[in-house]
């Protein structure tokens, strides 16, 4: 493309250069009028006379500068039409004076060259020749008068054609610099606008990153984060502060050639993992990315639960028949006349089909987690009630299972579903206690903060070993031969579900589950999102 085409498409008027174009004009008329009215020694060789025709057109020259500059500032339209009407004012105004001055001998022509170099810079194209054309058919006109009219010497026509040659170069050479000027002025903003473009976009990508990002200085204070580092270590929004004593930790043993991965336990609620990066900043500036391993586990939990439950549903209703026509054969065979034997293998096939079959019924009741339909449930009625059913189906002496009065607790929770928690927890506890009196207690407490409820389910056993804390809520996690493994994972979604949350406590001394809902009817953030992912 060439390249007068090239400016044309990617060419702004600079309304700032032909700003100081015209203060430079301003500068000369002023100079003008300070000659003709103080004339001095200094500026006898130009023949700056204070006729009344100099100071006419002195005059009118200021007010013509004055003019351009307030239209440049003020109405900034029409970019080519007030730069050619700049110059041309130049033109007829120093050929006047130079005409009244003794022509092309009183060396004002060097003031048009200045004009229509920075004419030549401020402008664009093939226009700054056309200034160079009038300036010249202007000096020739004003000279060749002169000599016919005899006020100039006739050799001095010679001088005109050598300034007139000096114009031209002067356009040209200041045209390809400006062209030149513009070419690099419009690549540093085609390339600033790429590089905004990009820390815009980089800024975004950092922000909406799932992980923690921090910028460190050499002195170790954060200097920047993203919102998520910001949550993970309760950062302040905008002064720079002091790295957290785990990842400074990790940051030095890294900077003396440590492992460039540290896991951080220092943190009250969560575990950070921490990775170290150098920057190529001059300022010496480390990049730390943080994980929270409890989100990761989670989400390597939700995605291998969603595997589970896809494999063990469709396997769980392919089971459920045959184990029907098992269990119905059992039935069948049982009528009939057997020995000793026959009854102790008809006992062990109908005990598994029964445990078979209760697998099969918590395998389906993953996909089943239906949103429940709370309501306030007084504990001081529905647990002693509970405790009496539960007593009844497992056929326990009565006060192996206690209910500790709560004066008028009340918790917001689906019936049905406070039933099945209730009953995982208490089966669960009833297996492991000592099966005497009071063995299992049922303990509802208030929240120091409003709005929540604690319902604790604490034995007499031996407690849940520390080794297995961490994995007791996991699906398919058992230490029972019998169990499914389902029944605590179960409870604890239903919890989650209706917008509670089950937890283990310390052992007191044996297994102390708590269970935690509300006791109002306005429904919590997380319960809503425990609901849309159910």
């Amino acid at each position: 493309m060439p390249m007068d085409n090239w400016l044309s498409t990617t060419w702004a008027p600079n309304w700032r250069s032909l700003q100081y174009f015209n203060l430079y004009r301003l500068v000369v008329a002023g100079l003008f009028l300070l000659a003709f009215l103080f004339p001095q020694t200094l500026t006898a060789h130009l023949n700056l006379f204070p006729t009344p025709v100099n100071l006419l057109l002195t005059g009118g020259y200021l007010f013509a500068v004055l003019a351009g500059l307030l239209l440049s500032i003020h109405w900034q339209q029409h970019f080519n039409m007030q730069l050619s009407s700049q110059v041309l004012a130049d033109i007829v105004v120093i050929n006047l004076i130079m005409f009244n001055s003794g022509g092309i001998g009183s060396d004002l022509a060097v003031l048009l060259l200045i004009s229509l170099a920075a004419a030549s810079l401020v402008g664009r194209g093939r226009l700054v020749l056309f200034y160079a054309a009038l300036a010249t058919l202007a000096v020739l006109a004003v000279q060749v008068y002169g000599i016919l009219t005899g006020r100039f010497d006739g050799s001095s026509i010679v001088q005109p054609g050598l300034i007139s040659a000096g114009f031209f170069a002067t356009a040209i050479l200041a045209r390809l610099l400006g062209q030149r000027a513009m070419i690099h002025e419009n690549l540093a903003r085609r390339r600033g606008i790429a590089l905004d473009n990009q820390i815009r976009i980089s800024q975004n990508i950092v922000e909406r990153m799932q992980d923690g990002v921090l910028i460190v200085d050499a002195a170790g204070r954060i200097v920047r984060h993203n919102p998520v580092a910001r949550a993970m270590l309760g950062l302040a929004d905008d002064e720079a502060q002091a790295l957290p004593a785990p990842l400074a930790a990790g940051l030095g043993q890294w900077a003396n050639g440590g492992p460039e991965n540290a896991l951080c336990t220092g943190f009250a609620d969560r575990r950070l993992f921490a990775r170290f990066e150098h920057t190529a900043s001059t300022d010496r500036e480390q990049l730390i990315f943080l994980e929270d391993l409890d989100r990761i586990q989670e989400r390597a939990q939700q995605m291998k639960l969603a595997s589970l439950g896809r494999l063990t549903a469709s396997i769980a209703h392919e089971i459920r028949n045959p184990l029907s026509a098992i269990s119905h054969a059992g039935e069948l065979l049982r009528e009939e006349r057997r020995s000793e034997v026959i009854d102790r293998l008809l006992r062990i096939l109908n005990d598994n089909v029964r445990r078979l079959d209760r697998i099969v019924a918590d395998v389906l009741l993953l996909g089943r987690q239906n949103r429940g339909q709370p309501e306030m449930i007084a504990l001081d009625r529905f647990c002693p009630t509970f405790i009496g059913d539960f007593t009844a189906a497992e056929s326990l002496t009565p006060g192996v299972v206690v209910w500790q009065a709560s004066s008028g607790a009340a918790l917001y929770f689906d019936p049905n579903h406070l039933h099945q928690i209730l009953w995982n927890l208490v089966s669960n506890a009833l297996r492991y206690s000592s099966g005497g009196p009071g063995a299992v207690r049922l303990e509802a407490v208030a929240v120091a903060d409003a709005g929540r409820v604690e319902l604790h389910v604490i034995d007499d056993g031996p407690g849940v070993p520390d080794e297995i804390r961490e994995q007791i809520f996991e699906p398919f996690f058992t230490t029972y031969h019998t169990g499914s493994g389902l029944g605590l994972y179960i409870a604890r979604e239903l919890c989650a579900a209706n917008g509670g949350s089950l937890s283990i406590g310390a052992n007191a001394p044996g297994g102390h589950f708590i269970m935690t809902g509300r006791n109002d009817t306005c429904p919590p953030p997380e319960a809503n999102a425990a609901h849309a992912k159910n």
